[in-house]
């Protein structure tokens, strides 16, 4: 099993001795191929990732409450967003409505 984490990857403990080994010789050797963080990733173009709402136009959008936040979640919000801004994943889109609120977990590395 591998598994991305935060502070790098993870390798399971069922992996046989040779299997682990070779995992290990071949992420060493392709390291410059995967995307450690958003910075890694200038230039995707939207016609390869891009997040499009299925809204049936037949019926009437809800309007969730407007949630406040603590300012720990709000300050990681605003992190998270100015990252993705920053280098271009996401941009701002007026919708006439609110469509859904933000909703963040904490991860078990304690960052949000």
């Amino acid at each position: 099993m591998l598994r991305l984490v935060n502070d790098g990857i993870r390798i399971g403990t069922s992996l046989s001795p040779s299997l682990r080994s070779e995992f290990i010789s071949f992420l060493r050797a392709n390291s410059e191929v995967f995307a450690w963080s958003y910075g890694d990733m200038p230039g995707i173009s939207p016609d390869v990732i891009s997040h499009k709402l299925s809204i049936n136009p037949s019926f009437k959008p809800v309007r969730q409450k407007r949630r406040s936040y603590d300012t720990e979640r709000y300050e990681a919000m605003k992190a998270e967003v100015d990252k993705l801004q920053t280098i271009g994943f996401i941009r701002e889109v007026t919708f006439p409505i609110w469509l859904a609120n933000s909703v963040l977990v904490k991860k078990s590395s304690g960052a949000w």
